[in-house]
């Protein structure tokens, strides 16, 4: 079975593939544009787009405004600015690419993708504007209760055995227990942690999952499923039509769960959610989709953002190749640009077992091509996992229910950051992570997607304690608290290959 695109759950099957020729390719994009609710595209017979981010020398407005510029005296079609990093999204035929390089004031210019489309994303009242955000939630019967691509679910756990919570010292400082890691004190209270906003960037929250309801704020929530902010009530919510669709459930169910006796609860349970749906209509995490993602929820005050998943198409990144290098560029300003405005930027490390210090394979890019076997890639060092390996972010690995890394977890000294908890993948309830799921269901799933989200509960709670930190001494927190918990020693927790700074530990 091939690895889950998400970090989340390596032993499923869940990734939605597209094969055969062009014209099946098209006949799939309007089946989803249908099934899901997507926003239609413009037709062009005859035509064949690709989606380009083109980034200025300057990283501002001005050079936003600049990027348009080119790109439109290049014949592209603007569909998106992006002031707050001198960027733009342009769709586009031909040696567009080629043609926007050469001119003054362009720093870099990469397709987004592979596989062509029929026309760039067509506008629709109501997306594109960062500032946007909705005054009122969809009603507890809006969602969609179908099942994600046959994911077996489990019976409520009514938050019982959450061994995951224990092992960070959650359940061990709520009850007195002086075994409580060392550093470990007693959470904050939900009206501190209300007070904090952290944003879940994944495929689509289901906000009327009774864990949920209270948590997800509808004000700072959106999708970016196209690279543009859409804030209309609900687009922030999973399309079943959509393979992984319920990933972003599950992972919010981790970050901030209601604690109410039902269901899970959360490493940071009355924190506010800002759900960011990235996930496209064809199953894609492209750059743009990343970039307003990350650019919306620093708007909007994030004090921590989760990414579990990695960029597509290329599973790592590579900056000789000079669309990969515009992609790593992108992806690294919106991120610098959150980290400025108080955001820690949390990823999962991966779920292919390998070594980011070390050379390695790629055998699934690019994952959007409509036909023929992936070819292997032989990378080295200098190709990167977005937006994991970007400078800044906290990258987290996985470990089981006795502490012991993971085997599906990617590691690497100096490529890590902190060990969280993501379970054993064929554990069943009781060694993999369970959560929630859409529907008001709960599903058992395991990865380094569920490590990223405990890291992102963590943060929540050192901001609720610290409101006056930022993003750098949250982060620096974090690692202090978890290293002060860990002996040295070979795959022990002070194993900086496998865990970074150590396990992580509630701050306090």
């Amino acid at each position: 079975m091939a690895q889950a695109h998400p970090s989340g759950s390596p032993a499923r099957a869940a990734r939605r593939r597209v094969r055969g020729p062009a014209r099946a390719l098209l006949a799939m994009l309007l089946t989803a544009l249908v099934a899901g609710g997507a926003v239609p595209y413009v037709s062009g017979p005859g035509r064949a787009y690709l989606s380009f981010l083109v980034l200025a020398e300057q990283v501002d407005a001005t050079g936003a405004a600049r990027a348009g510029a080119e790109s439109r005296a290049a014949g592209g079609q603007v569909v998106q600015e992006y002031p707050q990093i001198g960027a733009v999204l342009a769709y586009a035929t031909g040696d567009f690419a080629d043609r926007v390089r050469a001119r003054p004031g362009i720093a870099a210019v990469g397709a987004t993708r592979t596989a062509p489309v029929v026309g760039p994303p067509r506008g629709v009242a109501g997306t594109g504007d960062f500032a946007a955000g909705t005054t009122r939630a969809g009603g507890p019967g809006s969602a969609d209760r179908r099942d994600d691509g046959g994911t077996p679910t489990v019976p409520d756990p009514a938050e019982g055995d959450a061994w995951n919570l224990a092992m960070l010292g959650v359940a061990t400082a709520r009850t007195g227990d002086a075994s409580a890691p060392p550093g470990v004190g007693t959470p904050p209270n939900p009206e501190a942690l209300r007070k904090v906003l952290v944003a879940v960037l994944d495929s689509g929250v289901d906000d009327t999952h009774p864990d949920l309801r209270a948590a997800v704020d509808p004000k700072a929530s959106a999708s970016c499923a196209d690279g543009r902010p859409d804030a209309r009530v609900g687009a922030w919510r999973p399309d079943p039509g959509v393979g992984e669709s319920g990933h972003g459930t599950h992972v919010a169910g981790i970050v901030g769960a209601a604690r109410d006796g039902q269901g899970v609860t959360g490493v940071a349970p009355g924190v506010r959610i800002a759900a960011v749906r990235l996930l496209g209509p064809l199953g894609q995490y492209y750059a743009e989709n990343i970039v307003c993602g990350m650019l919306w929820a620093a708007d909007h005050g994030a004090r921590a953002i989760n990414n579990s998943y990695f960029a597509d198409p290329w599973k790592y990144n590579c900056p000789e190749d000079r669309d990969q290098a515009a992609l790593i560029a992108a992806v690294g300003r919106a991120a610098d640009y959150a980290r400025r405005k108080g955001a820690v930027v949390v990823a999962s490390a991966g779920n292919d077992g390998q070594d980011l210090g070390a050379a390695r394979t790629d055998e699934r890019s690019p994952n959007d091509r409509v036909s023929g076997p992936p070819r292997t890639r032989y990378l080295g060092t200098e190709c990167v996992r977005l937006p994991g390996e970007l400078p800044a972010v906290l990258t987290v690995t996985a470990v089981n229910r006795d502490g012991h890394p993971s085997s599906y977890s990617n590691y690497g000294r100096g490529h890590v950051s902190l060990a969280a908890p993501g379970g054993d993948p064929d554990g069943g309830p009781r060694g993999a992570i369970v959560s929630d799921w859409p529907g008001g269901q709960y599903a058992a799933l395991a990865g380094t997607s569920m490590a990223a989200a405990h890291v992102t509960g963590a943060v929540a709670v050192a901001a609720a304690l610290h409101p006056d930190y930022d993003a750098d001494r949250l982060a620096a927190l974090l690692a202090t608290t978890a290293a002060a918990a860990c002996p040295p020693g070979p795959y022990a927790c002070g194993d900086r290959q496998y865990f970074g700074a150590g396990l992580l530990a509630l701050p306090r």
